[in-house]
């Protein structure tokens, strides 16, 4: 049920659900911490003018704030309905452009960029594409910076390890006795690999942000909507497992729990 690590059978169809109620995903989903893009100006330059080519900009979760850094963004977002919201948060950023397309055909500009940044979107993006079109983005020197949200141990500890019970009663495919990593255990050889086979960028730089946020059992459903594997399920199967879970946060634990995050910033600069 993992967003973060979609089985590559199954990504390029999972990558278009978060389109079929985009609405949902901006109202449901967090954005970012500020000490992220304190970090991505520092490692990646993006501050006042910088040209910044966003991969998968959602419905504009990082773009914004980036925008009210100053920076000049292009935006590329798949999904139709994703990127209309997208344009209405950004209406007041002349300097934002919000384009319609999948990034691995879309034709880049004559013109490279400062940065390259992908927040919470670069693992739906082709392997085979991603980081060698990137490189071909940027500038030399440029940056390629790769955000990935993640849970990690942490907050409501026990309402976690009991939702695992409803998870292998109602998706087959769930692997029992599975439990959260600690943030310090996040592993980050494979995308560090990937750039490092790619042959044009330099070394890794990794900045973690860990944060909690507090759900009310129906603000932690609307969460739970809007990630792939769950829309993917069968709807009776879904509904199953949401009533499962939203009765042990109300019977349990009072109508709230807490949810860890781990933010993760990776850049690397371009040879």
């Amino acid at each position: 049920m993992r967003d973060d690590t979609p089985d590559e059978a199954h990504r390029a169809r999972l990558s278009r659900v978060f389109d079929e109620d985009a609405e949902l995903y901006d109202r449901a989903r967090p954005g970012y911490p500020p000490g992220l893009f304190d970090d991505l100006a520092e490692l990646a330059g993006t501050g006042p003018g910088c040209r910044v080519l966003e991969v998968g900009a959602g419905t504009g979760k990082a773009t914004v704030p980036l925008a009210e850094r100053g920076c000049r963004i292009t935006a590329v977002e798949l999904g139709a309905g994703m990127a209309a919201v997208a344009r209405r948060q950004l209406a007041a950023f002349d300097a934002v452009e919000v384009v319609t397309a999948d990034f691995e055909t879309w034709p880049l500009p004559a013109e490279p960029f400062d940065a390259v940044v992908s927040a919470t979107a670069f693992h739906w993006i082709d392997p085979a594409v991603r980081t060698t079109k990137s490189a071909d983005a940027l500038r030399p020197g440029g940056a390629l910076a790769v955000v990935a949200t993640l849970h990690v141990a942490g907050g409501t500890r026990d309402f976690f390890a009991e939702a695992q019970a409803c998870y292998e009663r109602f998706d087959p495919a769930t692997r029992p006795g599975i439990r959260l990593p600690a943030a310090a255990d996040i592993d980050t050889s494979a995308h560090a690999a990937e750039i490092a086979r790619s042959g044009r960028f330099g070394p890794l730089a990794v900045r973690n942000h860990e944060w909690d946020l507090t759900y009310t059992t129906e603000q932690y459903l609307e969460v739970l909507r809007t990630y792939s594997g769950h829309r993917a399920l069968p709807s009776a199967a879904r509904e199953g497992l949401l009533a499962c879970i939203a009765g042990l946060i109300d019977g349990g634990y009072g109508g709230r729990v807490t949810k860890r995050y781990l933010t993760q910033l990776r850049v690397s600069r371009a040879r």
